[in-house]
């Protein structure tokens, strides 16, 4: 249990995902990377497929973070195919699609990995005490629909009063209506801000945009 986490003085409890509760599966990113190449008949070696999209997807990540916006999935996969030069013009949405449920398909074959020590007593724990929790995650190539997925396989959806993924309100933290957003969807709307603590791995979309906003914010570090 991560006993350095205060849960006796907060009432609401938000959770990033990525690095904080979970991290991939040692093997999806090289399976996704073979499936985009063979896929979208990529013509170049796997090794610069890798690359590219190592770099689009930390790339976006960081352009959401800055302006607190949010990159559609199916624009992240146009700006690597493009860079791999692959005419996307002969793409369509449908196509797209396509290839996000096969990828869906393989990240639920490929699960991530749950690094968050003993989480579900953890969590069992705070609702115990009659307090609320909600995921708060910036998505990139995984959206929010999936991650829902992999929630309820793990049991963890169970303990969640609410979720709530950048793809899905379009804007990323560490954006101030991203947290408004969890306000928004507290059932005590009286409860005052520091009483809301939100945990993540982040420290400028989680720690620093937490606190800036007026929640209390516990940095992880694993």
């Amino acid at each position: 249990m991560k006993t350095d986490i205060d849960i006796h003085n907060h009432c609401h409890f938000s959770f990033d995902l990525w690095l904080t509760l979970i991290k991939s599966h040692p093997e999806f990113k090289t399976k996704r990377v073979e499936l985009f190449s063979s896929f979208f008949n990529v013509d170049k070696p796997l090794y610069e497929v890798a690359k590219t999209v190592k770099y689009y997807d930390d790339l976006c990540n960081t352009i959401n973070e800055v302006t607190g916006g949010n990159i559609d999935t199916f624009e992240i996969y146009l700006m690597i195919l493009g860079a791999l030069d692959v005419d996307v013009r002969s793409l369509n949405r449908e196509e797209l699609n396509k290839f996000y449920i096969q990828s869906e398909n393989l990240f639920l074959e490929y699960k991530p990995v749950v690094i968050f020590e003993d989480v579900h007593n953890f969590f069992d724990e705070i609702k115990n005490q009659g307090k609320t929790i909600n995921i708060l995650s910036n998505t990139g190539f995984i959206k929010g629909t999936t991650m829902r997925k992999f929630l309820v396989h793990e049991n963890l959806d169970q303990y969640i009063d609410f979720h709530i993924y950048s793809d899905e309100i379009n804007c990323s933290k560490p954006n101030p209506l991203v947290f408004q957003e969890v306000k928004n969807n507290l059932i005590d709307q009286d409860l005052p801000l520091h009483r809301i603590l939100h945990i993540g791995d982040n420290p400028v979309a989680d720690y620093h945009g937490a606190k800036a906003f007026g929640f209390n914010a516990h940095l992880l570090k694993h």
